[in-house]
């Protein structure tokens, strides 16, 4: 008899996380995350040192619940990132800086209570500036760059109803964003 109560109690709780609906991320929820990254792939390599690490914060707006079922949204917003290193060698070098900005679309499915599972995409412009020192002479390069792409997984666990801890992995200023997610 006990076995049978703790296979429908557990076939109960079971049933609650499978079917639950989306609570962490719906139409017309605006979420500001902020990250420090780990992991960059802007200035790495022989005399680069790190001046500033990678920080990023992204914006986003729920704009589409029920996808495909229950548990899924959309939402589409912003990205910024920021790092900055200087490369040294023997008295002269540059100093870089890149600054990306792009705009973003993510798919969210929520498996578990209090969890926002999300992957998507960005599109955005990095701009990277430069500017020597040392004995290397006093040279100023142009503000350059380019078009970025990134694909991106992410989780925000919900503490309270607008405080969530935040975890990314993907291709932005870094591989692994680490933060807070301020929902609105």
């Amino acid at each position: 008899m006990k076995k049978i109560f703790f296979l429908f109690i557990a076939v109960f709780f079971l049933g609650q996380v499978l079917f639950a609906q989306n609570t962490t991320f719906i139409k017309g929820d605006k979420v500001l995350n902020l990250g420090i990254g780990f992991g960059s792939t802007l200035y790495t390599g022989s005399y680069y040192t790190n001046r500033i690490p990678p920080v990023s914060a992204s914006f986003e707006v729920g704009v589409k619940d029920e996808l495909f079922d229950e548990n899924s949204s959309l939402g589409i917003g912003g990205y910024f990132g920021y790092t900055g290193a200087k490369w040294d060698y023997s008295g002269y070098g540059w100093s870089y800086s890149s600054m990306i900005i792009g705009a973003r679309g993510s798919l969210h499915y929520q498996f578990i209570d209090k969890l926002d599972t999300y992957t998507g995409l960005m599109l955005g412009f990095n701009a990277v500036s430069s500017k020597s020192h040392g004995s290397a002479g006093n040279y100023d390069d142009p503000v350059r760059g380019g078009l970025v792409y990134s694909w991106y997984l992410g989780g925000r666990y919900y503490f309270s109803d607008n405080l969530a801890g935040l975890l990314e992995l993907g291709y932005g200023i870094a591989y692994l964003n680490l933060g807070v997610a301020l929902k609105f």
